[in-house]
């Protein structure tokens, strides 16, 4: 794409937006961001002034994953569409609707609205999870770009199993509509690295949690760990390099236990080391916690698993070298001690 080109993304008040709205706009493009309601507009325009982007070339629309309403207009003229929103609750819901309509329907919208407007690609945020739950797997296998989570699976929580169906139903509308736009799937893992105001990720919220003592010991799962900036840059390079429509990516780089990342909070932050987890429990004793803690259902289907995986596609197509974790780690509650939230 020529660097003027418009580029939509959507969910603009996220994270993973923010950043990529600020990649793109530094890369001289024009970027449309999409909001449920234009009152957000001046905090994400803040947000990507902060992050050293020129916030001129930035507008609006309003657009709501549960409605019809506002997408034509807001894909129309665009040359590639980035599709971020999606919900993400840091607890899961009583009706798994409630998380997987929305990014199912969602996902749908823009795709019709892009194929509409002719838009050349369509950039999904998808997640590692939708890689990670398959069935059948040996033991040592290791994860790649190849692998799809079964969402049939009774032990998946809502969110993976949105983040699975969506991705999957995006897929099977390009193979299937004429003239739709070319797809690229990017799949991080769980996103660190600096929070750019109050308004935080799920991701972030995790750190407040820890830091005010509510849980003095952490379930014993780990997982693969990623930046937003490198997440933001991997958006980026799949809205504008050839030959790469029709792929998935998955980024991550190494991989960190939640007792690890209170360790890294109390050297980082010694002020409330006490505060942080001291142990790991056991498997069990979190399984009988979630009944009541809901917000401790959304790693139940992480207990016992230790993932390997390859981030090789990402670095050889996307050219991309990746911060590693305990960096991502760091910037996120050093980020959040900056902002006065921890």
């Amino acid at each position: 794409m020529p660097s003027d080109s418009q580029v939509v993304v959507t969910g603009a008040t996220g994270l993973v937006a923010k950043y990529t709205i600020a990649e793109f706009l530094r890369r001289g493009h024009n970027v449309r961001g999409t909001l449920r309601n234009m009152g957000k507009a001046d905090g994400v325009r803040a947000a990507v002034t902060r992050l050293g982007a020129d916030a001129s070339k930035l507008s609006f629309a309003v657009a709501d994953l549960t409605s019809d309403a506002g997408w034509d207009d807001a894909i129309a003229g665009a040359d590639a569409v980035v599709h971020t929103a999606s919900p993400f609750p840091i607890s899961q819901p009583d009706d798994p609707d409630d998380v997987i309509l929305p990014a199912l329907d969602g996902t749908l919208r823009v795709l019709r609205s892009a194929t509409k407007a002719a838009v050349t690609r369509v950039v999904l945020t998808s997640s590692t999870v939708a890689i990670f739950y398959p069935s059948g797997v040996s033991a040592g296998h290791i994860y790649s770009e190849q692998d799809y989570s079964d969402e049939t699976r009774p032990d998946l929580t809502p969110y993976v199993k949105s983040k699975t169906i969506a991705e999957k139903a995006a897929w099977d509308f390009v193979e299937s509509t004429p003239g739709a736009p070319e797809l690229v799937a990017i799949n991080p893992s769980f996103v660190q690295g600096p929070a750019v105001d109050a308004d935080l990720s799920t991701s972030h919220e995790l750190y407040r949690i820890m830091a005010k003592g509510t849980y003095p010991a952490a379930p014993s799962i780990s997982f693969p760990v990623t930046d937003v900036r490198d997440v933001a840059a991997a958006h980026a390079e799949a809205a504008v390099r050839p030959g790469v429509g029709g792929s998935r990516y998955l980024v991550g780089e190494g991989r960190l236990s939640l007792y690890e990342l209170g360790r890294i909070m109390a050297r980082e932050l010694p002020d409330i080391a006490s505060k942080v987890p001291k142990f790991e429990l056991p498997d069990f004793a979190v399984r009988i916690a979630a009944i009541f803690d809901r917000k401790l259902r959304t790693v139940l289907p992480e207990l016992g698993e230790k993932k390997d995986y390859t981030n090789a596609k990402v670095k050889a197509e996307l050219g991309l070298t990746l911060r590693n974790a305990d960096d991502a780690v760091v910037a996120a509650v050093r980020s959040l001690r900056d902002l006065r939230l921890i």
